[in-house]
């Protein structure tokens, strides 16, 4: 391991949730990843690695962060020293967090509101969900509505409904009139 290798962990909104920061690259190009079930090691690594943690609900891996959910049933107390070994073991091994088998969801030919949402997403509002360790994905835009993922941190926070509602849903409406509302899938 790369003896300068340092990581913090940090709170999140979500009290399922914990944002571990390192001090280093995590998704590289990818930018970002999200997992509910375990990945195959080709696909990635470190998200491999993590789900063999029992209680690990979810783990959503960002530009330099690591953001991991738990199920109800478990304490972090019980989790946390296996989780950072996990991040440890990998970050030791030298092998990227997605691997080459890893797909990122393709972007289809885009209406001019769709690259309005998007853009809006991206430069306004995801800089402030990925600090409390979490992502907003778009999903569609059909009939005025919105729909979106939220992952890491976000899924199952119980402020997200606030931040859909009075944070990205007010922005959008603010910049493009042809959104009525935002849905969580």
């Amino acid at each position: 391991m790369d003896p300068g290798f340092r990581m913090h962990a940090e709170r999140t909104p979500n009290p399922q949730s914990i944002k571990w920061v390192l001090g280093q690259a995590v998704a590289g190009e990818a930018g970002r990843a999200a997992f509910r079930e375990a990945p195959a090691s080709e696909v990635s690594p470190l998200g491999a690695r993590l789900f063999q943690v029992e209680g690990i609900e979810s783990i959503f891996l960002g530009s330099d962060f690591v953001t991991v959910t738990k199920d109800t049933g478990r304490d972090w107390s019980e989790l946390a020293a296996a989780i950072v070994d996990a991040i440890k073991d990998w970050a030791a091994s030298g092998a990227p967090a997605l691997g080459a088998a890893f797909e990122p969801p393709a972007r289809g030919d885009e209406s001019e509101v769709v690259s309005r949402i998007r853009k809006i997403l991206d430069r306004d509002i995801q800089p402030y969900v990925a600090q409390d360790g979490g992502e907003i994905v778009f999903a569609d835009f059909r009939d005025g509505i919105v729909e979106v993922y939220l992952q890491g941190a976000c899924a199952g926070c119980p402020s997200s409904t606030a931040t859909l509602k009075m944070g990205i849903e007010a922005r959008l409406k603010e910049e493009i009139p042809e959104v009525l509302e935002v849905v969580a899938l």
